[in-house]
């Protein structure tokens, strides 16, 4: 029996909507999946299998047709601090600082405290110091701290994700959602963003959850990858990768790693074979 603490549980979720010409299309159809506290969870699976929206749902973006979603225990209904999202498009505000980017969130997170006189708790919005301090930290953790007062067309593909990861860490959240956040970089600026993004989920133990089409970048992220079928989406198998952490691209010359990444790149062509059908 698993004695790890499951930070997230899926339940039965399905999704539908409705298509242009009012046909109901079924996104998702009864996926179950529990995701542990600290645990690196990638999710891979053929285009239209309902990777984001999954992720939406546990973001609080999108509501479940059917099913629940709970964290720690609770019901998903809406969005909320505990978690943080970042997307492959880095959706920063051009007309703010890396700084003022980082910090942009920070505006709507408080903080509890206990009154003095009586004993009672209490909530209130952080200072502008402790902003300050919070974004320093990340953006030194991204090693973006001598680019705090640039704007964002004075910075690289790689440099603006990087300012959404620290944005995604400095609300301190306890999952962080990532859905292809590396996908429109170059293999380069890839590769190092994917070492630093392990170092920093080692360091900060958040439970993450990474969607991407590169099992290759799968295989060297997760300790488990879990593979969508076809629309309607739901859990085909999930694969725990028994490779020591940390991982770097030497890990990727390992002879396990490989056969991690064919066992998994088979099973995503057949769904992918079945959207072709």
């Amino acid at each position: 029996m698993d004695e790890r603490k499951k930070k997230i549980s899926i339940e039965g979720v399905k999704k539908r909507f409705l298509s242009h010409d009012g046909k109901e299309v079924i996104a998702l159809n009864g996926v179950n999946l529990g995701i542990y506290e600290n645990e690196f969870v990638c999710v891979v699976g053929p285009s239209g299998c309902g990777k984001t929206t999954l992720l939406n749902i546990i973001a609080g973006l999108e509501h479940a047709s059917e099913g629940k979603v709970l964290i720690n225990g609770n019901p998903i209904v809406g969005p909320g601090n505990d978690r943080g999202v970042v997307f492959q498009q880095y959706a920063l505000f051009p007309w703010l600082t890396v700084k003022k980017n980082v910090e942009f969130g920070l505006a709507y997170k408080y903080i509890k405290e206990t009154d003095p006189s009586t004993g009672e708790a209490r909530y209130r919005k952080l200072t502008k110091a402790e902003k300050a301090e919070i974004s320093e930290k990340y953006l030194r953790m991204v090693d973006l701290q001598d680019f705090s007062d640039s704007y964002p067309k004075e910075l690289s593909g790689g440099m603006k994700q990087r300012v959404a990861i620290a944005r995604g860490y400095a609300m301190n959240p306890e999952v962080l959602l990532m859905d292809e956040p590396f996908g429109a970089l170059d293999a380069q600026t890839r590769a190092q963003l994917q070492e630093d993004l392990l170092k920093t989920w080692d360091t900060e133990k958040k439970t993450c959850f990474f969607i991407t089409h590169d099992v290759e970048e799968a295989v060297l992220l997760a300790s488990r990858v879990v593979i969508m079928s076809a629309r309607p989406g739901r859990v085909k198998e999930i694969i725990d990768v028994d490779l020591p952490y940390p991982r770097n691209q030497a890990t990727k010359l390992m002879p396990r790693f490989n056969e991690y990444k064919n066992a998994i790149w088979e099973n995503v062509y057949q769904e992918y074979l079945e959207v072709k059908r």
